[in-house]
């Protein structure tokens, strides 16, 4: 009986099955290849800073920490990382989003997808909306700008909108989305650490 009502009530959300677009180890090498050794970083969330990343992203990650990869090659820092899940009506979709010392976005990968919204999000991809994040600056200020619902990207899926399917920009808003997160969580609490 519970595998029934979990098939109506998946049928329902529409959800199809997470599959791994970009393994978290790939994705970790390309975005940092100079760093030999990583350490994990988690932050617990307080009740006041979840709220305040909700009133400013209408998001909080669902177990209230957030987690960062520190890249060293030797005692040096070569950057940082962390991976974002963006919940859609479609499913969860992950992206991967790394930082050089000074805060700035040094690449962006879409790691996990769902059956449904693979081709969307490779088609997403392909577009090269990933390589307009370079640069962008973690945390309020610097390339993050102040919108009516909250802060924005610069050059995300608004630039890539009618080049793409429908669904497709759909995908680079989510996308936009997650590396929103990622940058706003990183100079919030990651730089602040």
């Amino acid at each position: 009986m519970n595998k029934l009502v979990l098939g109506v009530v998946l049928a329902l959300l529409h959800i199809t099955p997470t599959v791994v677009l970009v393994k978290r180890e790939d994705a970790v090498r390309t975005i940092l290849p100079a760093a030999t050794g990583f350490t994990a970083r988690e932050v617990r969330l307080s009740g006041a800073d979840a709220h305040r990343l909700h009133e400013a992203l209408d998001w909080g990650p669902d177990d209230g920490r957030l987690t960062f990869y520190t890249g060293r090659r030797g005692a040096a820092t070569v950057g940082s990382l962390t991976f974002v899940r963006v919940d859609t009506p479609h499913g969860p979709l992950e992206v991967a989003v790394g930082f050089g010392t000074n805060g700035a976005v040094l690449r962006v990968e879409v790691t996990k997808a769902t059956v449904e919204t693979k081709a969307w999000v490779l088609e997403a991809v392909r577009s090269g909306v990933l390589d307009r994040y370079a640069g962008v600056k973690g945390g309020p200020g610097a390339d993050v700008t102040a919108a009516p619902k909250g802060p924005a990207l610069p050059g995300g899926a608004a630039t890539y909108r009618g080049k793409v399917g429908q669904m497709a920009a759909y995908m680079l808003e989510q996308i936009d989305k997650g590396v929103l997160r990622a940058v706003v969580s990183w100079g919030w609490f990651y730089r602040a650490g």
